[in-house]
Order: structure tokens, then sequence, then C-alpha cells
């Protein structure tokens, strides 16, 4: 039932071409990321197929997904955007902001799904976030919204330090905002705030050696494709010069990190694959209301505190979604 409702949506529009032989072929959705098919397995694509697959539409049976990735280099979006609707896919589902921006510049009649962290009416891609008006919904887990939160959890974590490190991706739309949020939270907490920049492997090692000369006594890392990737790197640096940090993604924590304080991935791309559902079912993403995710975790890691030095107070520990032991 439905994979006949999706292949009579793609037909209506004449847009999906018979294969050789006159074969009908799966249908295709795209998956559009600024991050990278390697490394560290994300919850993107779970997430979304789990959703997708509550509705009815399975993966490798009802239709296909047609992937890009632009590896942190945001120049390639647009690129990678315009080749899944060359492809004729049915919807882009779309990983980071600026890959959200790119698909629905891409072709304004094809459907965008996004999970994002940022405000999408302030970013351009929805008129409300009770009616989007375009062809771009989603999920928005407003995980910048959490920046204050996060630096108010590192300093219950480490109440000594009084200059604290946040490491950006300034080639990310996100790091120039986000430094102005984390500057006024760590203002008012009393704090410090030193904005470190890194692109690549040598300016990560770079801000590192900057942070530790400057004396910062602890660390913000901002979401980013490029941090995800460099994740390990990043909490063996951590590690080598005793910061003690706390990441927006707790996969970072997974990786032996501190700690962090982020919406669940997996749960937000279940609702995005919902979404995607209702849309390839016949709805307008115009009508469909921008979501917020709906969990928020804290995730501790003992093993780590103990290897900085840290004795977590208790009232910290209590409130933690989970602690790795």
């Amino acid at each position: 039932m439905r994979r006949r409702d999706l292949l009579a949506l793609i037909g209506s529009t004449g847009v999906w071409p018979l294969a050789a032989g006159g074969q009908q072929p799966l249908p295709a959705i795209g998956f559009l990321s600024g991050a990278s098919p390697t490394g560290p397995r994300q919850p993107d694509i779970d997430g979304l197929s789990q959703g997708l697959a509550e509705a009815g539409y399975i993966v490798g049976r009802d239709l296909e997904v047609e992937y890009r990735f632009a590896e942190a280099q945001f120049d390639r979006l647009p690129a990678l955007a315009a080749e899944l609707v060359s492809r004729r896919v049915a919807l882009i589902a779309t990983v980071t902001l600026p890959a959200a921006i790119a698909a629905k510049a891409a072709r304004p009649t094809t459907p965008v799904v996004f999970v994002i962290g940022e405000d999408p009416v302030k970013a351009g891609l929805a008129a409300s976030l009770n009616r989007p008006g375009a062809n771009a919904t989603g999920i928005s887990d407003f995980v910048n919204e959490l920046i204050a939160k996060r630096l108010e959890l590192l300093r219950q974590a480490a109440p000594g330090a009084t200059s604290i490190g946040l490491l950006v991706n300034p080639d990310n739309p996100n790091a120039e905002p986000d430094a102005e949020t984390a500057s006024a939270a760590a203002a008012a907490l009393g704090q410090t705030l030193v904005i470190m920049k890194a692109t690549n492997d040598r300016e990560l090692t770079a801000a590192f050696e900057t942070l530790a000369q400057q004396r910062a006594g602890a660390l913000a890392i901002n979401i980013d494709p490029f941090l995800f990737r460099a994740q390990y790197q990043i909490v063996a640096l951590a590690a080598r010069y005793g910061l003690p940090a706390i990441y927006a993604l707790r996969q970072f924590v997974d990786a032996g990190g501190l700690m962090s304080y982020s919406p669940n991935r997996l749960v937000s791309w279940h609702q995005a694959g919902a979404y995607a559902a209702r849309i390839l079912h016949g709805e307008n993403p115009a009508d469909l209301p921008v979501q917020r995710a709906n969990k928020v975790e804290l995730v501790i890691n003992l093993k780590a505190a103990k290897a900085l030095g840290l004795t977590l107070p208790q009232y910290l520990l209590a409130r933690a979604d989970e602690v790795i032991e």
C-alpha cells in the first residue's frame, strides 16, 4: 500500500524515469549531510529509517536512499543538493543548517525535512514554526539554545575554572551566533570566555596549545561536522591538557569525553522519519509545523572525571540521564 502511494505520488509529477526494459525502479529520497560518511556512526540514518518504517516505508523494499556527504566542506553542499534534485528524489532529508539551506534553495518544489540545532525562522528556512510556508519543515532541537545550560553544567563540574574555552568551526554559520550566546552566558557566570577556532587537525592542535598557554580551566565544544569527525582527537587533546570538557553530542562521551548535554539524535531523527513518511503520503511540508526535539539528555563519564582528578558533586550525578562507569 505504501509503495503504491509513493509510486503514484512520483508518477503524478512525471519525474521518475523507467528502468531498462520498462521495469519500475524503487522510488528514492535524498539524504544530504554536511558531515562525513566515515568515522563514528551517527544515529541519523537509523532514526530516519525507523520513522519511515513505522509508517510502512521500508528502506530497500519500498524506497531507496541516495546519500550525499559534504565532509565538513560546506561549499560543496549546493552542488550535492543539485545532484539529488537531478536524481528526481521525492524529498531530501538534511543534516546541519548549511545542508538544509542548500537543499531548500536547490528546487522550490522538492520537499525538505531537516534536523537542525538553530531556529529555522531566524535561519530563513521557515516563515513560522506553526506554518513553515514553503518546501521545508522538520525538527529543531534548538541545541544552540542549550549553550548557556552546558556552561552552567561545566561550572558545576569544574567550579575552579574562571576562564573557559569555546571551540568552534568558523566555516559553520553557527559559529558567530553561538559564540555570542556563550560569551553572554559565561559573563553571567562570572567567567571569561576564550573563543578558539579550528577548521582542520593542525588548527585543532594549535587551539588546545593556546588554551593551555592562556590557562583555560575548562572547555565547551560547539556542534559542527568537522569537530564531530575529529571527536577522538578532541577527547584525546582534552585529556592531554587536563581540560574538563562538555560536548554538544553524546558520542564524544562514548569516545571517552567527560560530559554532554544534548538532544537525543536518534529520537529527533525518528521524528524526522515520521515527517518524511507523511510527506511521501501526500502532505504538504508548508503545512507541517516545525517540531521541537522532545528529549534532552545529560550524560557523564565517571572514568574521564577520575582521569581528570575531578570529584563531581552528587547533585550533578543525580540529575544525569546516564552515568558511564
